[in-house]
């Protein structure tokens, strides 16, 4: 796994002293990864005495990042023109302008810095920044450049990166033999004061009784395709409404699916509107789903990876189907 070098985190503290204010943005509905890098970007910001504001669309969907909600905004602070050219745009946990959703405000146009680990994340024109699809979470990049540029950190943002880094590495179920700079850097978020235990119950406790009673309709309407390899389920727009938004538990029933014999890959769409479909795509390891989401306008990771487009789910279950059996 390559790391951050000295020269790497040198190009993100130029970007930092060339500008006098910052906007920090992460992709639409954060996930704890997305949020932890933003705040951890913060924290690098705030040790060079750098203004910013921490920018998302949301929705925060997810019970584990509700309580940083009141730290983000979706409507950027006004500024002219002159505030504008001297202001830098710094992207976490994704890299598509696009990605970063309905912000009240133009993203555009600005000098840009990009933080990600997605396979299918790249630099769009003029962008600076550093993507490592081989980090499990961009919260052990964000990580590694605060130590290379602050040193030690406090004990609050351990727990930050610490949580943020669970959260996408499913709590370390999802590394490989390839993740021994993984676990001494999440050696030393413990060091620094961060507690495994708390922040398993953070992620894992306090669930809406909502999400038990969706998860059971969910596996009620999962099917096997493909020799049983795939497994495919669905959220109706009245699943939605007699659960709620908050039901969605999403990581239990990926993990609940893909434990079952046999089971190489699981999508799970959702009808979100009448006409626009959302669908989320896990795999064990052998199964690329990130390239089935890339036909569907997505992206992600290997065996992590989502997607949102146009149309209805019984129109979209047989297609995805048939892009998943191109890869399996």
């Amino acid at each position: 796994m390559n790391e951050i070098t000295l020269n790497d985190a040198e190009q993100l503290k130029s970007f930092i002293e060339n500008h006098n204010f910052f906007f920090i943005a992460g992709h639409k509905e954060p996930d704890g990864d997305c949020i932890s890098s933003c705040l951890g970007m913060a924290a690098i910001l705030d040790y060079f005495n750098k203004p910013y504001q921490l920018l998302s669309a949301g929705p925060f969907k997810r019970n584990e990042v509700a309580r940083w909600q009141d730290k983000f905004s979706n409507t950027m602070i006004f500024q002219d023109n002159s505030e504008r050219a001297e202001t830098g745009l710094i992207i976490c946990d994704c890299s598509e302008l696009s990605r970063l959703g309905e912000i009240d405000g133009d993203v555009k146009g600005f000098d840009t810095f990009v933080v990600d680990h997605h396979k299918t994340g790249a630099l769009e024109d003029n962008m600076k920044g550093y993507i490592n699809s081989d980090a499990p979470a961009c919260a052990f990049l964000i990580q590694n450049f605060y130590e290379k540029l602050a040193g030690n950190m406090s004990k609050e943002l351990a727990e930050i990166l610490f949580f943020g880094i669970c959260t996408d590495t499913g709590f370390f179920r999802f590394l490989t033999e390839n993740s021994a700079p993984v676990f001494a850097a999440v050696s030393r978020l413990v060091s620094y004061g961060a507690n495994p235990k708390n922040t398993y119950k953070d992620i894992n406790s306090g669930k809406p009784y909502s999400t038990r009673k969706l998860l059971g309709v969910l596996l009620n309407k999962a099917e096997r395709y493909l020799d049983g390899r795939l497994v495919v389920t669905y959220e109706s727009l009245e699943d939605t409404k007699k659960y709620g938004l908050d039901g969605r538990d999403s990581d239990s029933l990926y993990q609940l699916l893909l434990s079952a014999a046999g089971v190489e890959a699981v999508a799970f769409l959702r009808q979100d509107t009448v006409n626009t479909c959302t669908g989320g795509f896990r795999s064990q390891d052998k199964v690329d789903v990130s390239v089935v989401a890339s036909k569907f306008g997505g992206g992600g990771h290997k065996n992590a990876s989502g997607m949102s487009c146009d149309g209805k789910v019984e129109t979209l279950i047989p297609q995805v189907v048939k892009e998943f059996a191109r890869v399996m």
